[in-house]
């Protein structure tokens, strides 16, 4: 390639560009290279319309022609997400976001490629990654000289090394050192995804050469306004994206262990985990009814599975988080005995479905499987939810949030606290002719609830 051909190609693509970075920056913000980003879900419609506020050239492609048609109509199917309705029908209506259900063809498109498609666990807790196999074979059939690929979606480590880059080798016409790939995982919330992709937190980078690296980071340094962090491969960016997870999960493991404690110690298991939390090199989490989401269940499966090193302690940690539904059915049933009711003459209403309060997400909700644990002692359970529009997946039948002082529920769990149950008048329930005889409050939400029924927190016992 000639000095003149490296110059052009600085302007159009960046990886192995000659041209200064502040120049190659400018090319991406001005729309000179071509983004492309694959999978436009929770996290990847706010990616995508982020990079499109950034360069004005990108397209998102999605196999789902419903969402690819609300976004060419300039709609957003991703709800409860600040800001982002108003953004993806500005960028569309001027043209820096459009939409495809043909990966192949933004392949062919564009230079930069940004993989954020769901990587879940089979029912063996193996990693599933086929549809990210997919996506890179069909980047794979557009991939030129100077192209970048970046995977943003979680992986197990090394899977962006020998998996990803491997397989682009094999099934495009090009060699190592022709193109780059790098790993930068998202570290984003679902209910504030602009502001984290846009710089809450610094980006982080690990390409598979040092080139990958670099060309990475001039992109994600014009995105981020809190810079990137750098590492030394694209394993070790895999590394930091699951350690993150697995710290959550195992403190949090930590938190209900202790909280199982409440009863036989005695004490609010809470004020301890508060107070020892005043210490420095404390932090516990709190304890609940369970851990849900598409991240913190799934990831330490990411290690466990994958790899011969032994993980007891991850292994330990799910299986105690695991162990929180059954635990919250337990006392369920220990307070309507305590009553004198059966549990299999009880009316039971859960209140919060999705995995986390203003958040429309049930995967791996503790819901689900408490749902399923009353229903099989024979409860007759219902469900409240505002956020959702289906209830399938749960054991429970479905009711609005108005029938609850009708209803005559003999016990109540709040699982989610969603804001909207701020309005439930408690003393109300509590009082004949309703007669509410339990209340299980999973999150200690309700700390200044006196009721006369029998009321027990978790990590916190009876009041």
């Amino acid at each position: 390639m000639t000095d003149t051909d490296s110059a052009t190609m600085s302007l159009e693509s960046l990886y192995n560009a000659t041209a200064d970075e502040d120049t190659q920056q400018e090319a991406f913000t001005r729309g000179e290279v071509p983004v492309a980003v694959y999978g436009l879900g929770k996290m990847g419609l706010p990616l995508a319309s982020v990079f499109a506020e950034t360069c004005g050239n990108a397209i998102g492609a999605d196999v789902d022609p419903e969402v690819v048609t609300t976004i060419q109509n300039g709609g957003c199917h991703v709800k409860r997400e600040p800001g982002l309705d108003s953004l993806v029908a500005d960028l569309v209506d001027d043209g820096s976001l459009r939409a495809t259900t043909e990966p192949r063809d933004a392949a062919r498109d564009a230079s930069i490629h940004v993989v954020i498609v769901p990587t879940p666990i089979t029912d063996e807790k193996e990693p599933d990654l086929a549809i990210l196999d997919t996506v890179i074979g069909d980047i794979a059939t557009g991939l030129t000289e100077g192209d970048l690929v970046l995977i943003e979606c979680t992986v197990p480590p090394q899977t962006t090394e020998k998996r990803v880059f491997e397989r682009l080798i094999e099934e495009s016409s090009l060699e190592r050192g022709e193109f780059g790939v790098a790993f930068c995982p998202e570290r984003t919330s679902s209910g504030r995804a602009l502001e984290d992709i846009r710089g809450a937190y610094p980006k982080v980078v690990g390409g598979v050469d040092a080139e990958s690296t670099r060309a990475a980071s001039v992109i994600y340094d014009a995105i981020n306004s809190e810079g990137v962090l750098t590492v030394s491969d694209a394993t070790t960016a895999e590394a930091v994206k699951l350690f993150e997870g697995l710290y959550r999960d195992v403190n949090i493991a930590l938190a209900n262990e202790l909280a199982k404690f409440t009863d036989e110690l005695g004490i609010d298991v809470r004020e301890a985990i508060d107070t020892a939390n005043t210490q420095p090199f404390c932090h516990i989490h709190d304890p609940g009814p369970g851990v849900g989401g598409h991240c913190i269940p799934y990831y330490p499966y990411f290690l466990i599975k994958p790899f011969e090193t032994p993980s007891p302690l991850l292994s330990t940690a799910r299986e105690v988080n695991d162990s929180m539904p059954s635990f919250t059915v337990s006392k369920v049933r220990e307070g309507l005995e305590s009553q004198g009711i059966a549990i299999e003459d009880s009316k039971v209403v859960v209140l919060g479905l999705t995995y986390r309060p203003g958040v429309e997400e049930i995967r791996a909700s503790p819901a689900i499987p408490i749902t399923h644990g009353l229903t099989d002692l024979g409860a007759d359970v219902y469900a409240i939810d505002p956020l959702l529009d289906t209830f399938d997946t749960f054991a429970a039948q479905p009711v609005d949030q108005e029938d609850l002082h009708v209803l005559g529920a003999d016990a109540i769990v709040l699982v989610t606290p969603h804001e909207e149950f701020e309005t439930i008048q408690w003393e109300e329930l509590d009082a004949d002719p309703y007669g509410l005889s339990v209340f299980i409050d999973g999150r200690a939400t309700l700390d200044d609830l006196r009721l006369e029924s029998w009321t027990y927190t978790i990590g916190r016992g009876r009041s």
